[in-house]
């Protein structure tokens, strides 16, 4: 039997990186080339060929427009090339979620996307990215994988894009699952998923765009003023997510300037709570002031989504809330 062939593209992050020793809380992310990581992985003698492709060493932190193009453009190169399994993404775990929900929204739900990273650095007593990459390759090589999404495999959970969150700061159990829980448990020896294939044919949700409108996050916080959501709309946003109190709310003085910026730009209420919905007309008057609702979507998903609906050319309240209902 010919063993899965697995494009494995680079970005850097902490899975990459280097300590600055073995007991140090301090490192640099991104510090070890993909080729000299998958050297370390060779004593895993890891059933699959793996084909480097470097698209970056840089802590995720600074992930942006320039790499999100090259690993879109990568991934569609394999969904199409019958000679490639599936792709692993080596991924700083601070933006993982963006990204990884990014191409969930902009690929069809083909072949396994898995993005993979670590909470403790290469070099580092009890790092944990040789165990979760091992994790990785068995998730893409396994054939049940295909038509579920792209998916992000930490701490020995498989987790749908769609859900996946950073909930910790450095455990690596880092990262929850919501409103669904993890999609599969997985192990160097074993793979359990929890349910079958629920995506199987489905076609990318919106196309690629030539470029991302500038979208800001807008944190409410006792006793803030307006000013803020001005400034946004005076430096040029096409588009403001609100990570709100509770269920998405803010002062009363700043949802009135959103709804005063709904007339120009889309509004997105959303939650600064790390899990939980945030409803249409529960405490504010979404209808009325013509904003849009999250749902499940904490902040930083809620302006991936918002972005690509921009440039998609929806603008259309009604059909943005109903893509936020999708999740």
């Amino acid at each position: 039997m010919t063993n899965p062939r697995i494009l494995v593209l680079g970005t850097g992050g902490t899975i990459a990186g280097s300590a600055v020793s073995a007991t140090s809380a301090a490192y640099q992310p991104g510090g070890l080339s993909l080729e000299a990581m998958l050297g370390n992985l060779a004593g895993l003698e890891l059933a699959a060929e793996l084909i480097p492709q470097e698209v970056a060493q840089i802590g995720s932190q600074d992930i942006g427009w320039p790499q999100w193009q090259a690993l879109h453009a990568a991934c569609a190169g394999a969904l199409a090339d019958p000679a490639i399994t599936g792709v692993i993404i080596t991924h700083g775990t601070d933006t993982a979620e963006e990204t990884a929900f990014l191409l969930d929204l902009t690929l069809p739900a083909g072949k396994p996307i898995v993005l993979v990273g670590a909470m403790r650095p290469a070099d580092a007593v009890g790092a944990d990215g040789m165990r979760n990459f091992a994790n990785a390759a068995r998730v893409v090589s396994d054939p049940a994988a295909a038509g579920r999404g792209v998916m992000l495999v930490m701490g020995d959970g498989v987790l749908a894009a769609r859900d996946a969150r950073k909930a910790a700061t450095s455990s690596i159990d880092a990262f929850k699952s919501f409103p669904r829980g993890a999609i599969a448990r997985v192990t160097p020896a074993r793979l359990d998923w929890f349910g079958p294939p629920h995506r199987v044919g489905e076609k990318a949700r919106f196309a690629w765009p030539e470029a991302l409108p500038r979208v800001a996050i807008l944190a409410a916080g006792a006793g803030m003023d307006e000013q803020p959501v001005k400034a946004l709309l005076g430096i040029g946003c096409k588009g403001i997510v609100l990570a709100g109190m509770g269920q998405g709310n803010a002062p009363a003085c700043v949802i009135a300037a959103l709804a005063e910026a709904a007339a120009g730009v889309p509004v997105v209420r959303s939650s600064r709570v790390d899990e939980g919905i945030v409803d249409r007309n529960v405490e504010v008057d979404d209808d009325g002031l013509g904003l849009i609702a999250a749902r499940a979507l904490g902040p930083a998903k809620a302006r991936v989504l918002l972005m690509v609906l921009i440039a998609n050319g929806i603008t259309d309240t009604g059909q943005m809330q109903a893509a936020f209902d999708a999740g």
